[in-house]
């Protein structure tokens, strides 16, 4: 089809469904929609038509209303801050998928690995937040391929295979966000350093030699700091060091929730749940205000004997966070690969051609032979 596509709007919306489950139907053809990266559009793949998402109330992290957590952790959470969700666990790599669109079957977006689903749902804490992709699944594969011919001793032929054309999938990866004021009394020991000469003596005679010595003092006193947005992975699906890889990730951009943004895409339901991912939350806050700590007693040396760390003003989000994923099979073995999808950047399984590391010993060894001759 050629010509100036149409625009049209897209309802409030999308049409109620029973298993909470979202239809996008193209005003033209009936055909689904999906979310345009970069844009605030659904588009018709079929027919071209293009129907614009409505204007949430505000726009930016600043309107995203934080929710009291110590309301939620005690599971008193208002009806309309929930919803159902029909949701697949894979059982490789234990991710739970939300599926779309009377979908009864699916394959695992971080893995590849097929699963069937049974058709029960699962109540879950609405998101509040949104980051709507920002690159398209054509600028996220260059900028896998780019990553993967980056690498040394990896395999030409991954990065040729990723290149042609091999599809990836759009996921909005599951975040919980921690919000808190905390005020922190410590006791602990300044360390200030001072030098001593002292003489040895050695087979050239006596030498003096300055020899660095640490006067310990007792201290105590009380930092505070406010902690916005400490970003927590509310999923088990990828490792750790994929996830900080991914960072950092500009929450400045997270639109208030709609279903809109998720029309095309497939979701990843959330598997930490809310009371863990405070735990860890927390864990980061203590390190940073050990930093704190440090900073305020001073010296050349420190150490930290006790710490109250108190918390207050404890607000939590749900947000979603877009991540283009590829997982391959390539020479019998599963690589699997994601992408910032606002930034692009990449992280991944490491390949290794083991081919090209026999030739880079061999290469080693010969010009350590051929140093070893010309020195006879």
């Amino acid at each position: 089809m050629t010509g100036i596509p149409k625009v049209g709007r897209s309802k409030s919306s999308a049409p109620a469904d029973p298993r909470g489950e979202s239809h996008y139907h193209c005003e033209s053809c009936g055909a689904d929609l999906r979310f345009a990266p970069g844009q605030t559009r659904l588009v018709c793949d079929h027919c071209g038509h293009v129907q614009d998402i409505p204007a949430a109330t505000g726009r930016g992290e600043a309107h995203l209303r934080e929710i009291p957590l110590e309301q939620a952790l005690r599971r008193e959470m208002p009806p309309q801050e929930m919803e159902e969700h029909r949701t697949v666990s894979c059982p490789n790599c234990g991710a739970t998928i939300e599926l779309q669109n009377g979908e009864h079957a699916t394959e695992c977006p971080f893995c590849a690995t097929p699963v069937v689903t049974d058709t029960g749902t699962t109540r879950l804490i609405k998101p509040q937040g949104v980051l709507p992709f920002q690159i398209t699944e054509d600028q996220a594969r260059a900028a896998l391929s780019k990553w993967l011919g980056s690498l040394w001793f990896a395999p030409n032929g991954l990065s040729q295979y990723a290149r042609k054309g091999r599809r990836m999938t759009g996921i909005y990866a599951p975040f919980w966000t921690f919000d808190a004021a905390t005020r922190t009394r410590y006791t602990g020991q300044r360390g200030d350093a001072y030098y001593e000469t002292r003489t040895v003596h050695t087979d050239k005679g006596p030498r003096t030699q300055q020899v660095r010595r640490i006067r310990w003092s007792s201290v105590s006193g009380q930092v505070a700091r406010d902690f916005d947005d400490v970003l927590i992975y509310a999923a088990r699906s990828l490792p750790p060091g994929y996830v900080q890889a991914l960072q950092p990730w500009d929450l400045g951009a997270l639109e208030p929730y709609q279903r809109d943004y998720l029309a095309g895409f497939s979701a990843e339901g959330y598997t930490v749940e809310l009371h863990e991912g405070h735990h860890a939350a927390q864990a980061e806050m203590i390190r940073v205000i050990q930093t704190d700590i440090r900073r305020d007693i001073g010296g050349d040396e420190q150490r930290i004997g006790s710490m109250d760390p108190r918390f207050s003003a404890e607000t939590f989000k749900h947000v979603l966070l877009p991540v283009w994923t590829a997982a391959y099979k390539f020479r019998g073995r599963s690589y699997r690969f994601v992408v910032n999808a606002q930034t692009g950047r990449v992280q991944g399984d490491r390949p290794w051609s083991p081919w090209k590391i026999a030739f880079a010993v061999i290469a080693a060894l010969i010009v350590v032979a051929a140093v070893a001759y010309l020195k006879r």
